[in-house]
């Protein structure tokens, strides 16, 4: 007599009720084509990447060239007018915005990565290392970045180097703060155990593990920084402590012009609207990236 066997019932993998079905989530891009500041914001910081990038193309004139036709307001052949050395103010503008755009990409990438590596470093072992980086992070932080960056740009001088390595040095506490946060969270996680069960290095561990799930608020910060090095590479250009003066930068193009801008209102206001637009668009964007990333708020 032979047994006849049972027929195992097919069982259908259902997501976990604890958490959410992430093939039904709508993705990062869904939600940025839905969100209108980030579409302005992205769309106006792409004509001004592409202007600058082409910023000899776009304009025929030289930044460093200077004419006979002084403080002339903006006419069809300057269509920002000139400056009180002759020099065309939109073509000043646009070679601006190579010197801001590189100094708040390249300080923020320099903090990024020294403030994230502090912070894991800071989060993950604890002990010494924990109370040595924070306490130098809470020193910092106890003055405005702003105030720091003058700081050190006053001991190492002034020049593009220098103000790159001021900023960067001013910036790096936010991202050691945010890192060591998530990194307290993410480090009893059971993943991270059980990475370490199986004999894990530690660099695996922090490198494969924590890190890409701490990524989403330092991404969010790192965008969110780029205007403010704009902002701070602006105010250090205007106190004169920024790069050379032959160099055109929207803090220098606005400091030449203090004297003028009774007789020549627009030495100022177009360089300023530069700047404002362009931390604007950046700050829409990475709201809209802070809506899309942020866990808590789903």
């Amino acid at each position: 007599m032979t047994r006849r066997a049972s027929a195992k019932p097919k069982v259908s993998a259902l997501p976990d009720a604890g958490s959410p079905d992430i093939s039904q989530r709508p993705s990062a891009r869904h939600f940025l084509l839905r969100d209108k500041r980030a579409i302005a914001g992205m769309t106006v910081l792409a004509l001004i990447i592409v202007s600058t990038l082409f910023a000899s193309f776009v304009s025929p004139y030289d930044p460093l060239s200077q004419e006979f036709d002084i403080l002339l307001p903006p006419s069809p052949t300057h269509i920002l007018g000139t400056d009180d050395l002759g020099r065309d103010l939109f073509t000043r503008i646009l070679f601006g915005a190579r010197v801001s755009l590189f100094v708040g990409i390249v300080t923020v990438t320099i903090s990024m990565v020294i403030g994230v590596g502090m912070g894991i470093l800071a989060g993950y072992y604890g002990g010494w290392i924990d109370i040595l980086f924070m306490r130098y992070i809470d020193l910092q932080w106890a003055f405005p970045n702003f105030i720091i960056a003058v700081y050190l740009v006053a001991v190492f001088g002034t020049g593009l180097a220098n103000v790159i390595v001021a900023i960067s040095l001013a910036f790096l506490d936010d991202f050691a703060r945010i890192t060591r946060g998530m990194v307290l969270s993410i480090r009893e996680e059971e993943y991270v155990l059980a990475a370490r069960s199986i004999g894990a290095s530690d660099t695996v561990i922090m490198l494969r593990h924590i890190l890409p799930n701490a990524l989403a608020p330092i991404i969010v910060q790192a965008t969110l920084s780029v205007s403010f090095a704009i902002l701070a590479e602006a105010g250090l250009s205007f106190l004169g402590l920024g790069v050379k003066s032959s160099t055109p930068t929207w803090g220098l193009i606005i400091s030449d012009a203090r004297s003028f801008f009774t007789r020549a209102w627009w030495l100022g206001i177009y360089p300023g609207l530069a700047i404002m637009i362009t931390v604007l668009s950046i700050n829409f964007l990475g709201d809209a990236l802070r809506d899309v990333l942020d866990v808590r708020s789903e």
